[in-house]
């Protein structure tokens, strides 16, 4: 779900905050934040519309505007009036300067409430620093490396949450599901390199499978951007792993996935939410995708209501079924919602306190309640793909 290149932690420039200890939350907001004057709740829409990410963005989109329709069709109570959505949606292009600028218009300008977005961590982390200047809390709703909502000094970033788990997390019940459900012994790693994202994976899955009595036979390594794996696949086949595990985008991935299985590299490929697009059995061919898990934060194969009620609609609107990013931005309109109306008022401060302490939101990714750090608590789903569709999902507790 990174949904979320991570090119490293993004240049943006953090506001200095006084030293805390432990899970302090970092207090540098210069303002109070901005209010509703009249009956609608200001929510900024900062998302990777075009540029390198793009599919990211375009399906994050597509799930907040269905979250917005759903609550305008009624309207939400809150403190005694009833309230609709305005969504003001940018274009970041994939870039950490324009997303910071676009987070700062909307703050300043627009005079949103709160923002939705961006998908990647490090857009996200651009962010960051202009609306805590604004003192507007903000979802991210794929950025999933854990630096996301912390300062360098361990403080919890006060304007930051997301709706997702974290890459650790997401790392560890990988090396779960491989070592316990897959029964597979031996692994072969190829990582993105160039990404907090795909090291912080790679870190946490080769810890946990060691852990668990796997072997890591290989670890190798590649960047954003790379085209040809041969090499490298010839390696790892060398190497006769009993599972591949590849922590990446699918730009990459779907690319590796292709050329592995055309060298008869046919062994359970595993990865991560960065996996969870369409566009990546189109890159590596509907038959290449087979034998292909990922973890993720979301799955059509669920049956929980909300997750029922969710595909209907979804479908309806826009004739396809949602992907994981899609049900994430979905449920960052919720959370915000949901906070302003627990607090009972509209208003950036209300908001930041109420997602602060979020406990049992019902969302179609899960039931969530939000820790010390601003991050969910909540389950991992693992996807099978077969022929390029999605065929069966697991659930690790």
């Amino acid at each position: 779900m990174n949904f979320k290149k991570a090119f490293g932690v993004a240049a943006a420039t953090m506001m200095s905050a006084a030293a805390l200890t432990g899970c302090a939350t970092a207090k540098t907001s210069s303002t109070a934040g901005n209010k509703s004057s009249d009956n609608t709740i200001r929510i900024g829409v900062n998302l990777e519309l075009s540029g390198s990410v793009a599919s990211y963005g375009q399906q994050e989109k597509k799930g907040v505007v269905l979250a917005a329709q759903e609550i305008n069709k009624k309207g939400v109570k809150i403190g005694g009036k009833t309230y609709k959505v305005k969504l003001f949606i940018s274009d970041n292009k994939s870039s950490t300067s324009t997303a910071a600028s676009v987070a700062a218009q909307m703050a300043n300008s627009d005079k949103i409430v709160a923002q939705v977005g961006p998908a990647a961590t490090a857009y996200a982390t651009a962010s960051i620093a202009n609306l805590t200047k604004a003192g507007v809390p903000m979802v991210g709703p794929s950025a999933t490396a854990s630096e996301f909502t912390q300062t360098k000094s361990g403080q919890t970033q006060k304007y930051a949450f997301r709706a997702c788990f974290i890459d650790p997390f997401q790392g560890k019940k990988a090396a779960d599901f491989v070592y316990n459900t897959l029964k597979k012994k031996s692994v072969a790693i190829l990582a993105d390199n160039s990404t907090d994202y795909g090291t912080g994976l790679t870190k946490s899955f080769t810890k946990e499978f060691k852990k668990l009595g796997g072997k890591v036979v290989t670890t190798q390594y590649f960047q954003s951007g790379d085209k040809d794996f041969n090499s490298t696949l010839t390696t790892i086949k060398g190497k006769k792993p009993d599972a591949l595990y590849l922590p990446g985008y699918y730009t990459e991935i779907g690319l590796i996935l292709k050329q592995a299985r055309e060298m008869g590299l046919n062994v359970p490929v595993v990865g991560a939410d960065g996996m969870g697009s369409p566009k990546l059995a189109q890159i590596a061919g509907k038959k290449n995708a087979t034998n292909v898990y990922y973890t993720t934060h979301f799955s059509i194969k669920s049956k929980e209501p909300e997750v029922v009620k969710f595909l209907k609609t979804y479908k309806a609107k826009y004739g396809e079924e949602p992907a994981t990013f899609s049900s994430l931005a979905y449920d960052s309109v919720y959370m915000i919602v949901d906070a302003a109306k627990k607090e009972g008022e509209v208003s950036s401060s209300a908001i930041q306190k109420g997602l602060a302490t979020l406990k049992n939101f019902k969302g179609v990714t899960g039931k969530i309640t939000m820790d010390s750090k601003h991050n969910p608590q909540k389950s991992v789903v693992v996807e099978q793909m077969t022929n390029g569709k999605i065929n069966k999902a697991y659930t690790v507790k």
